[in-house]
Formats: structure tokens, C-alpha cells, sequence
């Protein structure tokens, strides 16, 4: 089959389409899936670029994708030959990722596509939209009448993360870089959009709540912008994190609130190896197609392309400015 190695690395130069052997099942509940398409994530970069730790080589890279049922195992009974799904698995350390022909993986990370939409669309879907269900239901307990303040309101995580918040009833506040994507996030329903380039965030939200701040906090930035934000959260009220703080936050404000920080690492099921938290992942997935078939949910392409131009979707992420997901075609 085609795929997409990487020997060790570097710029988005050290992509490499090659031809490997295909899977083979070799366990009674595996999958094999023929990939239409596989979504090409922020991780993705951080992984190449040995942001993050790879060792094992060579790697494929990407954490999720869809396509269609190729082979089942004699014990799969969750999906069967020509099925449409879409999953999160693969993509990190030791682990095959999705930038490749085919994909076998174990039934309990398998979820139906949705039937409204193409498989570009649905392969941008299960990273954000987990990372995004989990952040605001198990770790912020969103409800309806909460204020929320999400940043990077235009970004992969960011865009479902409004729409989920929105059909919760709750109020959204969301910043974003320019006019084009305030529009954007206008659109997917926020309620409050900043340009965090030309105005105090926490000032303006202080202003638009009566000096009370916000309920929770969806941090996808990471560095030193919880701390810049805390003056605009609420007593008692929660900040969830994508990435890592900057290690000289100075927490003094957040303590005396009693602010909640939580971090939201959506790979560690996979990772360790965490059953009973990948099948609710899963579970998740199969949530997000229903409120996609009813039109509650979509996902913005910013950009699809060939499997070939895999190294043009990198720099292209790498630049920034990007709004909703990159997806890879493959054919």
C-alpha cells in the first residue's frame, strides 16, 4: 500500500510516500479499513518536528481518519465489510497513524460515519471533536446559561467547541485574528468575538459581565495566556488547558479565586492504553454523528489535498491562519 514515512525528524521535507506491505488481521475483533481520507492535525507537526518525543522509526503519521470497512475480524461485530466510519487511533509513538492506504485497528475505536457528509469532512472530525466533547462535558460540566470564553475561536478545536457550546444554550465568548474569521465564529453562534490583536481580552469580557468574568475557560493556546485571562474568570470557575502553562504563571490570583484549572489531553486512552476511556471516545463519535445528521454540528475544511501534497498541508499549518481542519484525500 501507499503511505506516508517519516525516518527520522525534521523539516516537512522528510515526508516520504513509499510503498509498504498492507496490514493483515491478526487478531479475531480487528478492522481493516480502507482510508478515503486522514486528517492532518497540529500534533502531526509537533511529532515531525520532534517537538514531541518519536522514536520509533519509520513512523506514519496521522491520528484520525475515514473510510470504509476493507476486512473484519471473525469476532467483529460492531461494523461489517463496506461500512462508512470514521475513528481516532494511530499517529503516535510505535503506533501507525493514518497517512496511508489502509488502516487496522481494534472494532472499539470504530464509529459510523455520519450519513450528511463526505468522508474529507468526517475525517476532520474525531480529534477536535473529542477533545472539544470532553473539555466542555466531563471537565467544565458546561450547562445551559454558563458563560464560556474559548480562544482560538476559529481553529480546529476552537469552531466545534463554540457549536457544541451553543447547543448547550450557554453564552460565547471566543477571539479570534482577523475580520474574516470574527465573521466565522459569528456564524458558528458566538455570542462575544475579539480580536485579540487589537483589544484586552480579559478587560472586555470584565466589562460584558458585570465585572463577574466567565464561568469556564477553553484554553487552546497554551504558554502564558491562562494567566493573562484569570483576572476574567469567576469565582469558583473552571479553566481547562490543551497545552502546557508557562512554568512561571504566577497563580496567586487563580488560588484566591478558587479557580478550577483542569487539563485536557484527549491521546491518553490511547496511549496507555485506557479501554474503558477509548470506547466513551468512541462513544463520543457516535454522539457527534447524530448532531451532524441533524444539522446541530459541521466542520470547516479550510483546505483538502492529495495524499501526495502532504508535505504542503505541514507548512501550511506551520504558517497558522488556518480556520477549521486540513484533510489529506486519499484515493
Amino acid at each position: 500500500m501507499k503511505a506516508v514515512l517519516i525516518n527520522t525528524i525534521g523539516e516537512p521535507k522528510v515526508l516520504d510516500i513509499q510503498n509498504i506491505p498492507k496490514p493483515k488481521i491478526t487478531n479475531a475483533y480487528e478492522v481493516l479499513v480502507k482510508i478515503k481520507a486522514a486528517s492532518v492535525n497540529p500534533i502531526d507537526i509537533k511529532l515531525r518536528a520532534g517537538d514531541y518525543a518519536l522514536n520509533n522509526f519509520p513512523a506514519i503519521l496521522g491520528c484520525d481518519a475515514a473510510g470504509i470497512v476493507d476486512e473484519v475480524g471473525s469476532k467483529v461485530t460492531k461494523v461489517k465489510k463496506g461500512d462508512h466510519v470514521y475513528y481516532f487511533h494511530g499517529g503516535l509513538d510505535g503506533i501507525q497513524g493514518n497517512y496511508a492506504e489502509y488502516k487496522l485497528l481494534n472494532q472499539r475505536f470504530i464509529a459510523k460515519k455520519p450519513e450528511s457528509i463526505n468522508f474529507i469532512e468526517a475525517a476532520a472530525i474525531p480529534l477536535v471533536a473529542i477533545t472539544a466533547w470532553e473539555s466542555l462535558f466531563y471537565h467544565a460540566k458546561l450547562t445551559k446559561n454558563k458563560s464560556i470564553y474559548i480562544n482560538a475561536g476559529a481553529g480546529g478545536v476552537g469552531h466545534v467547541a463554540i457549536q457544541l457550546a451553543k447547543y448547550t444554550e450557554a453564552v460565547v465568548f471566543t477571539s479570534v485574528s482577523s475580520d474574516k474569521k470574527a465573521e466565522f465564529v459569528k456564524e458558528l453562534g458566538a455570542d462575544h468575538v475579539f480580536n485579540y490583536k487589537k483589544q484586552n481580552i480579559s478587560k472586555e469580557i470584565l466589562k460584558l459581565t458585570n465585572n463577574q468574568g466567565v464561568d469556564i475557560v477553553l484554553d487552546n493556546i497554551g504558554g502564558d495566556v491562562i494567566e493573562k485571562i484569570i483576572p476574567a474568570v469567576c469565582h469558583y470557575g473552571k479553566v481547562i488547558t490543551l497545552l502546557q502553562p508557562n512554568n512561571k504563571i504566577n497563580w496567586a490570583l487563580a488560588r484566591f479565586r478558587n479557580i478550577n484549572l483542569c487539563f485536557e489531553v484527549m491521546l491518553s486512552p490511547l496511549l496507555f492504553n485506557i479501554k474503558h476511556k477509548q470506547l466513551k471516545q468512541t462513544k463520543i463519535l457516535e454522539n457527534c454523528s447524530k448532531l451532524i445528521d441533524k444539522g446541530d454540528l459541521r466542520i470547516h475544511i479550510d483546505a483538502s489535498m492529495p495524499l501526495e501534497y502532504v508535505a504542503k498541508a505541514h507548512e501550511k499549518i506551520q504558517k497558522g491562519n488556518t480556520m477549521g481542519k486540513i484533510v489529506l484525500e486519499i484515493k
